[in-house]
C-alpha cells in the first residue's frame, strides 16, 4: 500500500484551517498545520511534504516569502489560498513558483479537484524531492551518505562532533537545544560540566558555515536557553 500523501496547511484562521482539513480528510490526506511563517518553515524541513496550501497573510510575516524559502531546494505543489484578489498579488506568487492561486472564499469540491490534480502532475513528473538522507538549508547541504557538507557548493571540512551537531540542528529546524541536550545527542552520554565542549565546537562549526561567525546566519544563539538552526 502506497503511503499517503502529506499535505502542509499554512493559516492563521481557524475556520478556514478547518475547512480546508475537513476537505482533505475526506480525501485521506495526511497533513500538519502551521500558523506562522516561522512554523512553516520548520515543518516543512521536518515532515518533507507532498504539497503545501499557503495563505499570504500570516502574522509573522508574508507567505511570498515561504514560497521563496521552499522553492530554493523543492518542487512540491504549492497552492496560495488567500483573501488578497489584487492581480499583483497572484502574478507574484506565481512567478516565485507557485503552482495555483484560489481566491476565498472557495468552496470544498474546487479545493479537492485543485489538490488532485497538482499531486498527479507532480508525481507524474516524477517528485523531484531532494533525497531523504539529504539536508538542504540555505547554502548548507548534509549528505548523509558521503557524511560530506557544502557550503555553496564547496566542501567544508567538519569534523565528527561538527557534523554530528550540524546534523541534529538540521533535522530539527527552529527547535532550541540546551548544551545539555546537544551533548547527550551527540557524545551519547550524560553532562557533567561538559556544556563549555559543546559552546567550542559550535563556534568552531560556526566559523566553518557562517560567512561571518560573530552575526550567524544559520546558527542562532538563543540567550539563556541553548542553539538552533534558522532558515534563510
Amino acid at each position: 500500500m502506497a503511503d499517503k500523501h502529506k499535505i502542509l496547511i499554512v493559516e492563521d484562521d481557524k475556520y478556514i484551517i478547518n475547512f480546508i482539513s475537513m476537505s482533505l480528510k475526506k480525501e485521506d490526506y495526511d497533513y500538519v498545520i502551521a500558523k506562522t511563517c516561522g512554523e512553516a518553515n520548520a515543518l516543512f524541513y521536518a515532515n518533507r511534504p507532498d504539497m503545501i496550501i499557503l495563505d499570504l497573510g500570516l502574522p509573522d510575516g508574508d507567505g511570498i516569502e515561504i514560497i521563496k524559502n521552499v522553492r530554493e531546494i523543492s518542487k512540491i505543489p504549492i497552492i496560495v489560498v488567500s483573501a488578497r484578489q489584487e492581480e499583483e498579488e497572484k502574478i507574484q506568487a506565481l512567478d516565485l513558483g507557485a503552482d495555483d492561486y484560489v481566491t476565498k472564499p472557495f468552496n470544498t469540491v474546487e479545493l479537492q479537484a485543485r489538490v488532485k490534480s497538482q499531486l498527479r502532475r507532480y508525481m507524474q513528473l516524477g517528485g523531484g524531492e531532494t533525497p531523504k538522507d539529504k539536508l538542504v538549508i540555505g547554502g548548507i547541504e548534509l549528505d548523509d551518505k558521503s557524511k560530506q557538507v557544502t557550503l555553496d557548493g564547496e566542501v567544508m571540512p567538519l569534523t565528527p562532533t561538527e557534523y554530528d551537531i550540524l546534523k541534529l540542528l538540521m533535522q530539527n529546524v527552529g527547535k532550541v537545544f540546551s548544551t545539555k541536550e546537544i551533548y547527550r545527542a551527540v557524545w551519547k552520554e550524560d553532562p557533567m560540566g561538559a556544556e563549555g565542549s559543546v559552546a567550542v565546537h559550535i563556534r568552531h562549526l560556526r566559523e566553518k558555515i557562517e560567512i561571518n561567525p560573530s552575526d550567524p546566519r544559520y546558527i542562532k544563539v538563543i540567550w539563556g536557553r541553548g542553539y538552533k538552526m534558522e532558515v534563510q
